[in-house]
């Protein structure tokens, strides 16, 4: 799974602002070599130290400071009007700065830890996809809206079970913190259903269910919370397959797939890539008095196919002139490995768009080999 982790701003300088406080401080001495006695910058040297603390720790800032106060000792460096009682202010403001690297080292310290604990939290939600999950191989790519982030509003997720290997791609309501709660509660029923539902319908009736307790939880109306989602099925079996040879090495693999007004899935094939015709359903969540999923659409899945399911922080992304990303037309016919395909819509998306402002989710599945009857 590639997923987009920022980096924590501060913790890595770039070498030339590391390289800052030493090139102004040679700026300095030459500049004053250089200029008529009557032009005095002793001033400009206090500067230098406070300087330092932004990029340095203590140890490095009271090295900067030192070189500075022996360099302010020589007569042919120091100006005429700093006195010894400027160099003892000289003296203070490399000690202040020295305090102030401590501060900031130790702020950062704590920022990263809370880092390193946000990202554990957010790896447990939505925990890495591997490239193959039972017969099927996948690829999958996200990226959160809200930088710093690795979750946001989109969530998927591939199980293997007793019914065969289910996915589910999703967009709750809003992005961001604020939606991870639902995403979690979300993939929490969705691993359960898995093991628990015959049917793909009985899967979306269970998140279905879910959305709606958990705004009544809230206290407030049911239309609080709610989701998008399509489902996808490899069944398990020769239910899984169709089309198969003498061998059974050529077999199409059989999806099914189900949507809650969630865009539908691309079936991606040499000759093109169009979108599975699917019969619409409600969203998750709406709080029916009788929540019915549309039925499932049964699509033949060949050897070389990719099956593209996202979010619509894909296809609604605009250029430059306001265009939407038009995914369908242009996906690359000859990935057919899911994590290139996944990959390589990323990178035309972001030349396509710039910057996105909403979360990203792309799932690839393809099915190689015929699905093989569970032992």
């Amino acid at each position: 799974m590639d997923r987009g982790a920022q980096e924590l701003p501060g913790t890595r300088l770039p070498a030339w602002l590391r390289l800052l406080p030493w090139l102004t401080m040679v700026l300095l001495v030459i500049v004053q070599l250089t200029t008529p006695e009557s032009v005095q910058l002793g001033f400009a040297f206090a500067v230098v130290p406070p300087l330092t603390s932004l990029v340095y720790g203590r140890l490095g800032t009271a090295l900067v400071a030192g070189t500075l106060f022996v360099l302010l000792l020589l007569p042919a460096i120091r100006a005429d009007d700093v006195s010894y009682g400027d160099l003892i202010a000289f003296v203070l403001i490399g000690a202040v700065s020295v305090l102030l690297a401590w501060l900031r080292a130790r702020r950062d310290a704590q920022l990263v830890s809370v880092r390193t604990v946000a990202q554990a939290a957010q790896f447990a939600v939505l925990p890495p996809l591997p490239e193959r999950v039972g017969p099927v191989r996948c690829g999958a790519l996200y990226r959160a809206a809200e930088r710093g982030t690795l979750v946001g509003g989109d969530l998927y997720d591939v199980r293997d079970g007793p019914y065969g290997v289910r996915a589910v791609v999703a967009d709750v309501q809003g992005h961001g913190l604020a939606a991870v709660g639902t995403v979690a509660a979300l993939l929490g029923t969705f691993r359960e259903a898995v093991l628990d539902e015959p049917e793909l319908g009985g899967v979306a009736a269970r998140l279905d269910r879910r959305l709606v307790v958990d705004a009544a939880a809230r206290g407030g109306l049911h239309g609080e919370v709610f989701a998008t989602a399509v489902l996808m099925e490899f069944p398990a079996g020769d239910a899984g397959a169709v089309g198969a040879g003498a061998g059974g090495g050529d077999a199409s693999a059989a999806v099914r797939v189900l949507s809650c007004g969630h865009p539908a899935p691309l079936l991606v094939r040499g000759d093109g890539a169009r979108e599975v015709a699917l019969e619409p359903g409600a969203p998750l969540g709406l709080g029916l008095a009788e929540f019915r999923p549309p039925p499932a659409v049964v699509v033949p899945l060949g050897p070389k196919d990719v099956l593209l399911a996202h979010t619509d922080g894909v296809t609604e992304a605009r250029d430059a002139t306001g265009s939407f990303y038009p995914l369908a037309a242009r996906v690359p016919r000859d990935a057919e490995a899911p994590v290139e395909l996944v990959r390589s819509v990323w990178r035309d998306l972001s030349a396509y768009a710039g910057v996105i402002g909403d979360d990203v989710a792309l799932l690839a599945l393809s099915a190689p080999g015929r699905v093989s009857a569970r032992t």
